[in-house]
């Protein structure tokens, strides 16, 4: 059976400044756990994520939703400034698609 804390998105990066690896979860961003090696930075983050979800549920606070389980409705607006707009605009045209469709693939890379 699953726990609650292994739908989390973590990662593990080198962190240069303190000399160890630094784990991380990106619903829990005051959080981290340093270690030597990437596997400890991992045990270690999953652990505290562990155990402050157990402190949340016991004091009957909201525990942030994964985001593997958030629902994305694909629709998001981005405001840039007018010669942006101009330049997609333009490009968009050129290529015979809708600015939108531009967008997207230029995100998706």
């Amino acid at each position: 059976m699953k726990k609650a804390s292994d739908k989390y998105t973590y990662r593990v990066t080198w962190s240069e400044e303190d000399g160890e690896y630094i784990g991380l979860c990106a619903e829990f961003p005051g959080l981290s756990w340093l270690a030597g090696a990437p596997g400890s930075a991992l045990k270690g983050i999953r652990s505290i994520v562990a155990g402050v979800i157990k402190d949340m549920t016991r004091n009957h606070e909201a525990v942030p939703e994964p985001i593997a389980l958030r629902h994305y409705s694909g629709k998001f607006v981005v405001r840039v400034p007018s010669e942006v707009h101009r330049r997609m605009a333009l490009q968009a045209a050129e290529a015979g698609v809708s600015i939108n469709r531009l967008v997207s693939a230029k995100l998706s890379h």
